[in-house]
Parts: C-alpha cells; structure tokens; sequence
C-alpha cells in the first residue's frame, strides 16, 4: 500500500458540515445538522446513516472502476460470489483450526493449479494463498535465496553477494524484494523492438551468485509472454558448459490464468524441469475481487522446510509460509467459486471473449492512422500502442488526459531502460469489458481525435500531471 502523511501542516479540523434534514436521519447524541472533523477522531458518534452517507459521497469521486483501463483486477464479479464474500468477511483465513472448512477450499484451489500448471507430481507440490501477486514473488523469492544461501553457506555473507536476473519491465514487487533481502537486481534492458527478457541475455548474466531467473508470463508494459520456454533452454545449456545450476520462477500474476485455457501448445510451466515455482494472481484473470495471489513450488526442495513456521495457534499446529498472519478468507472462497462456477470450459470462454475484443480493439485503434501498436492483445488481453511517427500535433499524454475527461483512465508512460525515448497507451481489456464497451471507448476517442490533431504541438506536461498512472 502507499505511504501517507498525517497532513501535519492542515489546521485541525473542527468545522461542522450541515446535514440536511431531509437527507440525513436524526442523531440524538450529535444531532443532525453535525458532522466529524476530517483529519482528527470525533469527540463522539454520529449515526451509521450518517456515517455511511459522508464515506459514500466521498468515494463518489473516485473513477468509475468498470471503465478503467489501466488495471489488471477484477471489477466484476457474479452477485452470488459478493454474497459469498460478504458471508465469509468475518472469517480469519490464518485459524485454520477454527475455520478448517475454509483452509480446505485453499488446500483444493492449491490442487487445482497443481493440475492446471502440469505438476508432474501434484502430491509432492507445496503451494499457498496469499494477499496478492507481489506477496506470492515475495515468498518465491525468499525460497530463491534461501536455496542459494544453503549451496553457498562457505562464501555467504562474507564474500558473496546473491544476485537476481530479470528483464527491466518487471513488476515493481521484485524491485522491491531485491532492495529488502538485499538481492543485486540484475535487470536486462529493453533493446529495440525487444520489450521484455530474452533467452540469451537472461543466461548472459546468470553466475555462480545467481539466486535464480525470473521470467514474466505477461509483461504489465505491453501484455507479451516472455519466452520462458528459450529461458530454461539457455540455463540447460550454460549448467551443460559451467555447472551453474539456476532456477526459473514464473511469474505469472496475469499470464497463468490465460495460457492455460487459450494457448495450451506453450510450454511454460512445471513441465520445464527447470521451473521451480510459479505465482498467479486471483484477483487479475483468476476472476476474483483483490486481493488473492497464489504460489505453488516445484516440491519441497524448492521451498526449504526452514521457511515454514509452525505455530501453535488457537490448540492446532499451523505451518505458515506468509508475510503477514491475518487476512480475510472471503478471496479463498470467492476463488473456490470461481473454479468450480466455470471449470475449464468457462475459463476458456471467458478469457476468449476477453482476447477478442482486445484484439478488435487494436485492430479498430491501429487503423485510424494516428498509431503504431507495440502489441495486439494476442498473448495478454492487453495491448500497447504509440503516436505515429507521423504526428506531431500531440502525444500519449494528451490522448491519456482527454480520455480521463470522458471517464476512461488509460494509462500513458515511458519505457524502462534502454527505451525511454518511447511513451505508450495501454489497454488492458478485462471480464465485464463487452465489446459493447468498446465501441463506446472507439467513439469517444475518434470524436477527441480532431480536435487534438489541430493542436499545435503537444501540451509537453510533467507525466505525473499528464497521467495519473505510475508504472
């Protein structure tokens, strides 16, 4: 989560907000015509009705969610999976003892990406819940280091620093693994029109320090698989010439609940030997509301027994693997729902439906002749698109702002490392945007399109004015 401030500076506020009569209910402790202040508690209560109203009216001015294109989460879910949730909010997922119905439904979604993912032996897999995608690469690379640290216990910490190899367009989860378990970020640059980590530059930095690979199964910059298939082969071959042994995590927080279902010809997963763990996120395509994540490991060598703590809790013994203790079981079981409610079938439906109009969406922008698309929502539903070399009456900031006036956030930003020279659109196309919706999108942003080819150049603002999305 971001960090705030207290708003130190801001005078406390004691003012009164008037409640009109008419919209609000009688209060006998404060009255109606009283509310709180903002930046301090209240000396006293005010009632629920009232409570409620101030918070809903507030949230009113965030973006609609549905019409959000920057993210990657759910923003729709089945009426009878709210209800789920909202009957499971009161349960703790970490008192397994007290609520084994719920820590069942884990265990079974765990066997589910067990046999998803090809497990070659889906009893030896170990594999958790956790808050998200970023908690699940966390965790991996914990067990990245932690294996490394058991081969290396003569040269580490004294002489051996442990690295990490990525390409630059990594979610910025691993970034911060590496800066807190203080793991040397070994990012491959951006080369060209290569906008994520190939074979032979991942194998390129690997050396006796390397804690393992990460390849991305569905880049957040541009929707691309990373060829995690070429990865292994490379690494096969550098253990062939120099008896490195280094280890693949996927990191398919989007991508592993898409591949599955619409390219089941890849090879990515644990059918790669080479591939110790993989995470996914329930609440990107796994079709849940945040926050779930998921990470499942090879088997119990790739995850040492000396990370798991067990714990007696509330009369049980509970091995735990997590950077937090207690969570909501609502997601487990909205997830549990999702499985069961669509099977592969539905899976496979829902995420077509979904490449399909990411795929119209980029044919349709691609031909107004104001674009280059990067991508075209083949792999990820999601697709990435520039200015045309061409125009130079504005740029993706401009058409990013102009969008937001209409209610779409798409988000407009630069490229990592060696591509900074290039700013790009992102779409990404989710369950619940129809192609209905996509029309309207088309609509809007043919009908901005004139009057920003009239402007005489681009408005050249800041990017964190000209877009509210930091990548």
């Amino acid at each position: 989560m971001p960090l705030h401030n207290g708003d130190a500076e801001r005078p406390r506020d004691h003012r009164r907000h008037p409640v009109n009569p008419f919209y609000g209910e009688a209060d006998p402790v404060a009255g109606m015509a009283t509310s709180p202040p903002v930046h301090a508690l209240p000396d006293g209560p005010i009632s629920p009705h009232n409570a409620y109203q101030f918070v809903h009216d507030e949230l009113m001015l965030d973006g609609n969610a549905r019409l959000n294109l920057a993210t990657f989460v759910t923003t729709w879910m089945e009426p009878q999976a709210t209800v789920l949730m909202s009957e499971c909010r009161d349960k703790n997922m970490i008192d397994k003892d007290e609520y084994p119905r719920t820590a069942e439904l884990e265990r079974r979604c765990v066997a589910m990406l067990a046999n998803l993912w090809h497990a070659p032996d889906p009893s030896a897999i170990m594999g958790c819940s956790t808050t998200g995608s970023s908690e699940a690469c966390m965790l991996a690379g914990m067990a990245l280091k932690r294996r490394w640290t058991r081969r290396n216990q003569d040269r580490y910490p004294g002489t051996a620093r442990p690295n990490l190899v990525m390409g630059a367009n990594v979610q910025v989860c691993w970034e911060k693994f590496c800066n807190f378990w203080e793991v040397e970020a070994r990012q491959v640059p951006m080369e060209g029109d290569r906008f994520h980590l190939d074979a032979d530059s991942a194998a390129a930095l690997c050396d006796e320090n390397t804690i393992g690979v990460v390849a991305v199964l569905g880049s957040t910059f541009d929707g691309s698989y990373e060829p995690v298939a070429e990865i292994c082969a490379a690494l096969d071959a550098l253990q062939e010439r120099t008896g490195l042994d280094v280890p693949v995590h996927v990191d398919g927080a989007s991508g592993a609940m898409v591949a599955p279902f619409l390219d089941p010809e890849l090879v990515w997963d644990f059918r790669l030997p080479r591939v110790a763990s993989i995470n996914t996120s329930g609440h990107k395509y796994g079709l849940v509301y945040p926050g779930v994540g998921w990470a499942l490991w090879r088997n119990q060598e790739a995850l040492p027994e000396e990370l798991v703590f067990r714990v007696n809790y509330l009369g049980g013994d509970l091995p735990t693997f997590a950077l937090n203790f207690s969570r909501p079981g609502a997601q487990v079981a909205a997830q549990y729902y999702t499985f069961l409610r669509l099977g592969r079938d539905g899976y496979r439906a829902v995420q077509q439906v979904t490449r399909d109009v990411a795929r119209s969406m980029a044919e349709r922008i691609g031909a107004l002749g104001d674009f280059r698309l990067l991508t075209r929502g083949d792999q990820l539903p999601v697709f990435a698109f520039t200015t045309a070399d061409d125009v130079t009456s504005f740029d993706v900031f401009d058409v990013s702002r102009r969008l937001k006036e209409r209610g779409w956030l798409v988000p407009a930003y630069t490229f990592p490392p060696n591509r900074q020279d290039l700013s790009v659109l992102r779409v990404v196309c989710r369950n619940g945007f129809s192609l209905d919706l996509a029309d309207s999108f088309l609509a809007d942003l043919e009908e901005l399109l004139p009057e920003l080819r009239r402007q005489p150049a681009p408005l050249g603002r800041p990017e964190n004015v000209a877009t509210a999305f930091h990548h």
